[in-house]
């Protein structure tokens, strides 16, 4: 399939964010059929910028698949295949390698990677800027200096985190880094906090969203954590039942785990924009994600930040009119950001 001039422009210059240039090999690592036009339009890119790309084809549908969010991926199987995404000096991920081990053993080898995936007027939308980056590694020093998160509503969430276990995860939107993984687009940041060292209730409200079912939370949910373990759901409405059904479903007792939590600050993304696009597939959801002033609670998987828990279940619940502070010190007051270093122009 030929890539549009559009896309080729676009994609240049996002590899131009990530100093893609003469002498450095880049990968394009695809699924046979899916996003076929991406894949042309990164070779054709990296070529106009003096590299050497080269692309690598999983068959679809069959054994050699990824399987998202299990930590395991066909890839590893193909030994051919994982050397030349080890030699590579960037990757271009066009599957979805994220939590799986194959994606660490190919940035612990040197490659920087870029997962893209989200829906062309998303990826224009959200184009990445320096300026988002500054913001999003100020974020990122605040919490490596600080022992104890705490969030909470008006609606009666209130969350304690230990933390210093883990490290934090930066998502900008761009990579010139060796060795580092971004996703595009994005624009917040995230963090685990101590195994079984958060605590508290969190109150899902309406308006807030349930990422992996594309949809709004309709009727109030509450969650109590104990030892950093969802123990009970409460809720009269459907939300809490499709909640409770959801990770039932998985018959893994990790799946009631607190995953990640973190904070949005691209002012680019919208709140609303899941409305129009519900239906749509092929989109991760980077919207909700990143929108300016979201607390992003999620439950799950903690591997993607070297703990040992890769359950499939992966709940991410991005939150509005919530507060953070980070060893009591402001960060986000119901949805507004505070520190003016992670503020955006005009907000």
């Amino acid at each position: 399939m030929p890539a549009n001039v559009e896309m080729i422009r676009l994609f240049k210059a996002e590899l131009q964010m990530c100093k893609v240039g003469p002498g450095e090999m880049l990968a394009v690592l695809c699924e046979d059929g899916i996003r076929a036009d991406y894949a042309n339009a990164f070779m054709q890119a990296a070529n106009e910028l003096g590299a050497s790309p080269v692309q690598i084809t999983l068959l679809s549908a069959d054994s050699t698949a990824v399987e998202r969010q299990t930590g395991k991926t066909g890839l590893g199987a193909n030994p051919v295949a994982m050397e030349a995404l080890k030699m590579a000096d960037m990757v271009i991920d066009l599957v979805g390698l994220f939590f799986s081990r194959e994606q660490n053993v190919i940035t612990a080898a040197g490659a920087r990677m870029l997962l893209v995936v989200e829906p062309f007027d998303v990826l224009k939308q959200m184009f990445p800027l320096e300026e988002q980056r500054r913001r999003v590694e100020f974020g990122a020093e605040l919490i490596k200096n600080s022992r104890e998160l705490r969030f909470t509503s008006e609606a009666g969430t209130d969350m304690r985190y230990g933390l210093s276990q883990y490290p934090v995860l930066t998502e900008y939107g761009y990579t010139e880094t060796p060795k580092r993984w971004d996703h595009w687009p994005s624009g917040f940041l995230l963090t685990h906090g101590n195994d079984q060292d958060i605590n508290g209730r969190v109150v899902l409200m309406p308006g807030d969203i349930v990422n992996e079912f594309r949809s709004y939370v309709q009727s109030p949910v509450e969650l109590t954590v104990k030892a950093g373990r969802v123990v009970d759901i409460k809720g009269d409405g459907l939300d809490a039942a499709f909640l409770r059904s959801y990770i039932e479903s998985y018959h893994d007792d990790r799946a009631y785990a607190v995953s990640h939590i973190g904070w949005g600050l691209n002012e680019r993304a919208k709140w609303h924009h899941l409305y129009n696009t519900r239906n749509r597939d092929g989109e991760i959801g980077m919207n909700a994600l990143a929108f300016y002033g979201n607390v992003l609670f999620s439950l799950g998987p903690n591997s993607e930040l070297g703990g040992d828990n890769d359950t499939a279940c992966h709940l991410d619940l991005p939150m509005r009119d919530c507060s953070l502070t980070l060893d009591g010190r402001s960060i986000v007051d119901r949805g507004r950001i505070v520190p003016e270093e992670m503020r955006a122009p005009g907000l």
